[in-house]
């Protein structure tokens, strides 16, 4: 095909479309969506776990956090090898790695053999995440693409909501391990419609940088378990892991600065579009994790919901958060990204503040209205801030573009959770009678549990004035993100590449197999 045949190919939108593009995109959303249930369900199972299998604290630790580490080390990794050798091929395999897996923790009889599950599993679900939204980004031009993230984005809403009711259905008619069952004919679906529908993609072959892969392992690893492990061992239990984690991503920059063929383009945080949208996304998420982590013991232990009703309390954030996904894809394209991502991250900044004025007898009218709140600014500043971070990223690395959201967001909940939980922690056991026994000045559900009404009453109104400050600080997080987004946003009008032409690009892509 000549040049200008291929340019004039390329620069038809309407030509290019896949017309199977809303299945494969019904695929993606499936690949993604056992990843979120799996994640949610989980947390519901884990009083049966530790009850069935004799897990100690130690093992549900590490139960959780294995699977974490091995996914947030390997992100980075498995979208490039996603770019190389193809993110179908990489997808699929990751489907068949994390079904096989969950049989294998469905059916454990120990704690060891269930933490071996999970860390196939989080091996798999790296090689599942990245390839969706990089998939994604080939099969949608810039005019469909905002629906489609939008789309993508949404499931996540879904398996937040649908996740914990579904796991506790399960568990009042099956054993624990059907949480995992669960997986299984999902992503057997997910693999034969991606056989059968979905397009193979890849950028130009380039040989693996195998020096960049270990040192992206090594530092986001040791990285993100200083992160979990700080609330509990402090800087004199951490220093090791934080010092692994400076020496090693800054040996990853100094390398891929120098390389050939790096795995990651550093040169992508010179552009303003992707900076902001990054640091948008962390802060954001940020503030999330921390508002669930906090919510959800303020629904159980305050206000007495039980663990489903709990799941279902979150269905106005759920419902408010699908509705804006799909009315902000189409206003980016009339408005542009920067004014919706500052609109949405605005509303979102409003919920916080509502959420942070609940006290120990509001009705459950409160928190809906925050949570919808919350949900309108995460559905309309989400797609935008991923749209233009992925707009940035050259389709040939638009396998690592779609790990390095991922990554960012990852760090950005573990440190929600870290730094949030620890203010909460904190701001908790200052507000308990100094006379109260420790476990109970240092644990809410210690105090709900001692059955005394002083100590339930105080525990109350401590958690209570804890979760207040806790959500002042996610709502300066997200008023942060919304300045970044101001700033560095400014100019652009989708979610298209700035300062890379699209067209040019796809070109290149094209010609160069």
């Amino acid at each position: 095909m000549r040049k200008t045949d291929t340019a004039a190919a390329v620069t038809s939108p309407v030509a290019q479309r896949d017309p199977k593009r809303w299945l494969i995109l019904v695929v993606l959303c499936l690949s993604s969506l056992v990843l979120v249930i799996d994640n949610m369900v989980l947390t519901v199972a884990i009083p049966q776990i530790s009850t069935d299998i004799g897990a100690t604290s130690a093992d549900l630790q590490w139960i959780i956090d294995s699977y974490i580490l091995v996914f947030a080390g390997l992100l980075l990794t498995t979208g490039s090898l996603s770019d190389r050798f193809g993110r179908r091929l990489v997808m699929v395999i990751g489907l068949a790695l994390f079904g096989a897996a969950s049989v294998l923790a469905a059916y454990a009889s120990t704690p060891d053999m269930l933490i071996a599950g999970r860390v196939v599993m989080g091996i798999g679900g790296a090689l599942i995440m990245p390839s969706t939204l990089s998939i994604l980004i080939t099969v949608f031009d810039e005019q469909e693409r905002p629906k489609a993230i939008a789309a993508w984005s949404a499931v996540a809403m879904i398996g937040m909501v649908g996740g914990p009711v579904m796991g506790g259905v399960l568990l009042n008619h099956f054993w624990w391990g059907s949480v995992f069952v669960l997986n299984v004919p999902i992503a057997i679906v997910a693999i034969l419609a991606a056989l059968a529908l979905m397009p193979e993609s890849k950028g130009p072959w380039t040989a693996p940088d195998l020096p960049g892969m270990a040192l992206s392992i090594i530092g986001t690893t040791a990285a993100v378990w200083t992160i979990i492990d700080f609330p509990h061992s402090g800087i004199a239990g951490t220093w090791p892991g934080l010092v692994i984690a400076v020496l090693g991503m800054t040996a990853f920059v100094i390398r891929e600065l120098k390389a050939e063929h790096p795995m990651v383009p550093i040169h992508l945080f010179g552009n303003k579009v992707f900076t902001g949208s990054s640091f948008s996304l962390v802060l954001v998420v940020f503030a999330n994790a921390g508002l669930m982590l906090v919510l959800t013991q303020y629904l159980q232990f305050v206000l007495g919901y039980s663990p489903v009703k709990t799941a279902v309390a979150f269905t106005p954030m759920a419902l408010a958060a699908l509705v804006c996904q799909g009315v902000g894809a189409g206003l980016v394209q009339k408005a542009g990204v920067r004014p919706i991502a500052v609109a949405g991250l605005l509303v979102l900044a409003a919920g916080t503040a509502v959420l942070a004025v609940m006290a120990v007898d509001s009705e459950f009218w409160l928190p809906a209205t925050g949570m919808a709140l919350v949900g309108a600014g995460a559905g309309l500043a989400m797609p935008a801030a991923i749209g233009a971070l992925m707009g940035a990223v050259p389709p040939e690395q638009a396998g690592v573009g779609s790990a390095l959201n991922d990554t960012i967001q990852q760090t950005g909940g573990a440190l929600g959770v870290a730094i949030l939980g620890a203010i909460l922690a904190s701001t908790y056991t200052e507000a308990m009678p100094e006379s109260a026994p420790d476990v109970i000045r240092e644990n809410v559900t210690a105090a709900i549990a001692s059955g005394n009404e002083v100590f339930v009453a105080a525990g109350r109104e401590a958690f209570t004035s804890a979760m207040q400050t806790t959500f002042w600080a996610g709502g300066a997080c997200v008023l942060v993100a919304a300045v970044v987004a101001f700033f560095l946003m400014r100019g652009v009008r989708s979610a298209a590449a700035e300062g890379i032409p699209a067209e040019q690009s796809e070109v290149d892509l094209i010609e160069s197999r």
